[in-house]
């Protein structure tokens, strides 16, 4: 019987799906030998003109309050200068680069998917990185052993933004309207909703225990 696929969809600028990597490394862990996991860009952040971090940092310098009480995940102080002074911040949030970034590293190591959705939110809210800026990704690249000339000619690429385009396509097709939100995928055509918006690992489990015993696997 062919595995079933558990769709992360997620999006690199979601404070919540920042909570959300320790729920779902323990769902790798406990269920990687029932299911293949794969993670899909939602493009949450594509406006057509940039838009200054400023229009949402008041949000965010609540928001994330939140996020941190809940999940326990901390953001780092580099993240919360450019929210709590967003007159002196050079950021223009856009999803896409972060994007292509990841279909990149999928093409490479798919079965890292996960593991990359992480570093890429980390590198975002813990560590301060401007997801924007080809620079961002650099220390990736060398954990990872990727070759940088062969990834920063891929992230120019037309070929690679239409990928992370087709993802945000296949996101709203799925009629995914909020991050972070989990899906697994049994047949085709057939997709099951396991979790919308942060959700604790024991409800996940527990969902995809159910699902996965109904279908006898």
């Amino acid at each position: 019987m062919i595995k079933p696929t558990l769709y992360y969809c997620y999006d690199a600028y979601c404070g919540w799906c920042y909570g959300f990597n320790d729920v779902m490394k323990k769902i790798e862990q406990s269920f990687n030998h029932q299911i293949h996991f794969d993670v899909l860009s939602g493009g949450m952040i594509l406006p057509e003109t940039p838009i200054h971090i400023s229009a949402t940092a008041s949000y965010i310098a609540q928001a994330y309050q939140r996020v941190e009480q809940l999940t326990g995940v901390r953001f780092g102080e580099d993240y919360l200068w450019h929210i709590f002074n967003p007159d002196q911040s050079d950021w223009y949030p856009n999803s896409e680069m972060p994007a292509i970034a990841l279909c990149i590293l999928k093409d490479d190591y798919p079965d890292q998917a996960l593991s990359f959705a992480h570093e890429l939110q980390f590198a975002l809210h813990g560590e301060g990185r401007d997801l924007t800026d080809p620079e961002a990704y650099r220390h990736i690249l060398e954990k990872y052993k990727i070759p940088d000339e062969s990834f920063y000619e891929k992230l120019k690429s037309e070929a690679y933004r239409d990928r992370a385009h087709e993802e945000f396509a296949m996101v709203k097709q799925l009629q995914v309207d909020g991050y972070p939100c989990l899906l697994l995928q049994t047949k085709p055509l057939t997709f099951h909703l396991v979790a919308k918006g942060y959700t604790p690992f024991e409800t996940v489990s527990e969902r995809l225990k159910k699902m996965l015993d109904e279908m006898a696997i």
